[in-house]
């Protein structure tokens, strides 16, 4: 909800145009003031930096939804001076994922956090409902809207067993330091799924990744993706990440955290929680959920790239899923026929795809997010300019690895 009491949600332009031109109304966007946005647009994503991790070619948006069929919602959630946050939806298919399922897998690097409906996915290697981010105390409700939004559905009648994904990070510290209210609504979970839609990801300070922060920095929603060679099999991985965690940042190897004395609040820090990640993969490979969980694995790998050490207290999860048609599971079907890659180079091809592809998100997450202040204080940008200069200093220029 706005300050004024109107909820804060992902509108186009044209509801924008219409809206003001019935009421005169000045509007937030994505929960930002037009000046805000444009800030935020301001800002650079990793590719325009020279920072291209890797060796294979991102999707024509570099977002997961390069993976054909994922679509995703958000929602900010920004409500008088104490509530900063929000919910993303990553929906595999744009059907009924609980009659049309998809196979699936959740790796735990650290497991402290509360990510709902893991040992389901994990013991029957399915996901039959969309995947929400959103914060820690908001799971719950999230996933209670959720349930409802699904029950609703045709064809669900009969239905008495859902399965809910929701994942967290805690936000609940300078900026979303009302997180005691719990403070988002079942319509606010059902606008970021009916809105969710293919084409580009907004990203930075948005949906589930409003009031985070990462090394320090102000963190948020980042996305990339990977294209395999078509000698390898032509797929596609794409990766969604809420960022909340720490670490000393080092981006394709140069030490920006050091050399922005990032890490000189890290005593203050162990006072507290130490955040968590979120990581979200897709891919059109057809995998079963035994080669997905092996593919979610790699995923770390590339978190570790960018300097965490998944300290004591991170929550730092990943969820991984195949949308190719061959291996989706019909409900109640009497046996699964698919058609699997089996242990071959084509995987080994994935897991290279998937390290860089996280790796690119979380810099994504860094770089386009703005500043957000709240009554607990203020979570400032990276500093884009600084972050050249040292960049440049280690080689790596904009214009040079696109």
């Amino acid at each position: 909800m706005g300050g004024n009491g109107s909820e804060v949600r992902h509108i186009t332009s044209a509801e924008v145009t219409m809206h003001c031109r019935k009421s005169g109304a000045v509007l937030l966007v994505f929960g930002l003031s037009h000046a805000s946005m444009a800030k935020a647009q301001a800002r650079p994503r990793a590719r325009e930096l020279g920072v291209a991790p890797g060796v294979f070619a991102p999707g024509p948006l570099d977002a997961i939804t390069d993976v054909a069929g994922v679509l995703v919602g958000q929602v900010t959630v920004d409500e008088a001076d104490s509530v900063r946050t929000g919910i993303t939806a990553i929906l595999p298919h744009a059907g009924n994922l609980f009659l049309q399922r998809v196979p699936a897998a959740i790796v735990v690097g650290n497991g402290f956090g509360k990510l709902l409906g893991s040992t389901q996915v994990n013991e029957l290697g399915e996901l039959e409902t969309p995947v929400l981010l959103t914060c820690t105390l908001c799971v719950w409700k999230a996933a209670d809207a959720m349930v409802e939004w699904m029950l609703s559905q045709p064809g669900m009648e009969n239905v008495r067993s859902i399965n809910p994904v929701v994942g967290e990070t805690n936000d609940g510290y300078e900026l979303n330091t009302a997180i005691r209210s719990r403070p988002i609504t079942a319509s606010q979970v059902r606008q970021a799924l009916t809105s969710a839609r293919g084409g580009p990801v907004e990203e930075g300070s948005v949906g589930a990744g409003r009031g985070t922060r990462a090394f320090e920095w102000k963190g948020g929603i980042g996305t990339s993706s990977r294209h395999v060679p078509a000698s390898l099999g032509g797929w596609t991985v794409g990766v969604l990440v809420q960022t909340n965690f720490g670490g000393v940042l080092q981006i394709m190897g140069a030490p920006v955290g050091r050399e922005l004395n990032a890490h000189k609040f890290s005593r203050a820090l162990r006072e507290k929680a130490d955040g968590s990640i979120m990581i979200v993969v897709a891919t059109d490979a057809p995998l079963s959920d035994r080669n997905l969980k092996r593919l979610a694995s790699r995923a770390l790998m590339g978190l570790a790239r960018t300097g965490s050490v998944a300290s004591n207290g991170s929550g730092d999860y990943v969820i991984a899923f195949s949308t190719a048609p061959q291996v989706r599971r019909q409900r109640d079907a009497a046996r699964l026929t698919t058609t699997e890659i089996g242990n071959t180079e084509e995987l080994s091809a994935l897991y290279e795809g998937v390290i860089e592809a996280t790796e690119e998100a979380i810099y994504n997450s860094l770089f386009r997010a703005t500043t957000v202040s709240a009554k607990g204080g203020t979570v400032e940008a990276i500093p884009i300019d600084q972050v050249k200069e040292i960049l440049a200093r280690y080689g790596i220029r904009p214009g040079q690895n696109k």
